[in-house]
């Protein structure tokens, strides 16, 4: 099995949150997808808590995405579940402010579908992690 469809998947994810395609990005998750982000107190645990808090983010903080890039991928298939690791690096505006970070994440895919349609490879995000990097170390 080739990881190459994973690869596309998580290609098609990240450009959709660089270029604030709301409809494209959520669209890459399960309805039962969880996300884990070190700047939130607590887990969101299905793709409708965060597309609440993403529109209260863009209604109330005028939050857009100005950059989103991918480097160092990695994906290790596991049957109908795939690991997918990288480094990103992001330049967002909120209140008027631009923050630049340089993160490390870990998005789960789940291949989907039954029979032809799943050996066909359509993969989505069921979980994703996203952790600060390490202090001191180079940009990718």
């Amino acid at each position: 099995m080739s990881a190459q469809p994973v690869l596309q998947a998580a290609a098609d994810l990240v450009a959709a949150f660089a270029r604030n395609d709301r409809a494209a990005y959520f669209g890459a998750f399960t309805a039962d997808a969880s996300f884990v982000f070190y700047t939130l107190p607590q887990p969101l645990l299905s793709r409708d808590a965060y597309q609440a808090l993403w529109d209260s983010w863009r209604e109330d903080q005028g939050f857009e995405v100005l950059s989103c890039t991918s480097s160092n991928g990695f994906v290790s298939l596991q049957g109908d579940v795939a690991i997918f690791i990288h480094d990103v690096a992001t330049e967002l505006r909120m209140n008027g402010e631009q923050f630049f970070s340089q993160e490390r994440e870990t998005i789960v895919f789940k291949r989907q579908g039954s029979g032809t349609q799943q050996k066909e490879g359509l993969w989505l995000a069921c979980h994703e992690h996203l952790s600060a990097m390490p202090e001191g170390l180079p940009p990718p």
